[in-house]
């Protein structure tokens, strides 16, 4: 996610802020009043789009594994933990759109610490979850002699990681929490921002932390894992496996084309404080290009439940068996389709 968090862009006159470039080292009075305006409209919207999706999808996620999870597996345990990320990414959303909107924070220092721990909170429990997910697969799938004899401690080990999973997120997000304040540019103007130590690297820290635990490490991890299931799925005598190695591929090539276009922004970004491409007209052009990027990215967050969930038949069910509880005279003529696949060490639905 390219923006820590949302902040102003630190310029002579708080007219000048804008909501994109938040922690900029550019000490000259940059004019992106069009920026800005742009902003006030295409953020709050954007945001509110991805709210309302991710937030229903997200949403029905969590109700289906809390009403039909019968038995602790792994694999649903990754999902239900992938999706309350994603919904305590969402729920900082609104708030960040009424500051895109106003150009100014008004909710106080407090909600200033607390947003900024949703948002980054989510955002890096979504990506560790990911990772996460997929390494599971890799051992259930290249690795399941050994995966069995572990399967009498698999509650005790998913408990402890998904522990450490969160341990990890907080840890991550933790100096920025710390950092975040509200500061007053007028007596009727606060932003919320943070204020990294003078003379200390935490601010470039900060940008190279996006790019490796956003970027790097989760696309790694993605591209090793599936490039040595995909082998072992081929010579299985299955007819599920093609549409199988499809999804596996969709789910890395979905991440790189959401995720990439951002963190090559924050890159960039990053260059600015050695003094490249330090001008005006360079820090509207990464302004702006950040506005779309992000929006990008997060709309990552709705399509988390799509792939990781709805794509399979088990949970298709569940969710269909939902919709006709809830919601009886629309769904009541559905049926569910019980799918039993050859392979139960490889296509058991908890791996896919």
């Amino acid at each position: 996610m390219a923006k820590v968090f949302p902040n102003m862009t630190q310029n002579e006159d708080y007219s000048d802020y804008d909501n994109l470039d938040k922690d900029n080292d550019i000490y000259q009075v940059c004019h992106n009043s069009d920026v800005r305006s742009f902003s006030r409209v295409f953020l709050p919207t954007l945001y509110s789009m991805v709210f309302l999706v991710g937030f229903i999808g997200n949403g029905l996620v969590v109700c289906v594994l809390v009403k039909y999870h019968k038995t602790s597996n792994m694999s649903d345990l990754c999902l239900f933990n992938l999706a309350l990320s994603d919904l305590l990414f969402l729920i900082s959303l609104p708030f960040w759109a009424h500051y895109a909107a106003i150009s100014e924070w008004t909710f106080g220092s407090f909600m200033c610490h607390a947003v900024t721990a949703l948002y980054l909170l989510g955002f890096y429990g979504s990506i560790f979850f990911m990772i996460l997910m997929t390494v599971h697969r890799y051992t259930v799938i290249v690795h399941a002699n050994a995966c069995l004899s572990f399967k009498q401690q698999s509650v005790r080990v998913s408990i402890g990681l998904f522990f450490l999973i969160w341990a990890l997120s907080l840890g991550a997000s933790l100096p920025t929490i710390i950092s975040s304040k509200v500061k007053n540019y007028s007596i009727n103007v606060s932003i919320c921002t943070k204020e990294y130590p003078e003379g200390t690297m935490w601010k470039l820290f900060s940008y190279i932390e996006l790019n490796i635990l956003g970027l790097i490490i989760p696309f790694s991890v993605m591209v090793f894992c599936y490039s040595r299931i995909i082998p072992v799925l081929m010579v299985i005598k299955s007819q599920k496996k093609h549409r199988v190695v499809k999804l596996m591929l969709v789910l890395v090539i979905v991440f790189f084309l959401f995720w990439m276009p951002y963190n090559i922004v924050i890159f960039l970004k990053f260059l600015q404080h050695f003094g490249f491409m330090n001008t005006c007209q360079w820090d509207k052009d990464l302004n702006m290009a950040m506005q779309w990027v992000e929006t990008i990215a997060f709309s990552h967050c709705c399509l988390n439940p799509i792939i990781y969930a709805f794509v399979g038949q088990r949970f298709r069910n569940l969710f269909l068996k939902i919709l006709k509880e809830w919601f009886p005279v629309c769904f009541g003529h559905c049926t569910t389709i019980v799918t039993k696949f050859p392979d139960k060490r490889t296509f058991k639905s908890s791996s896919i």
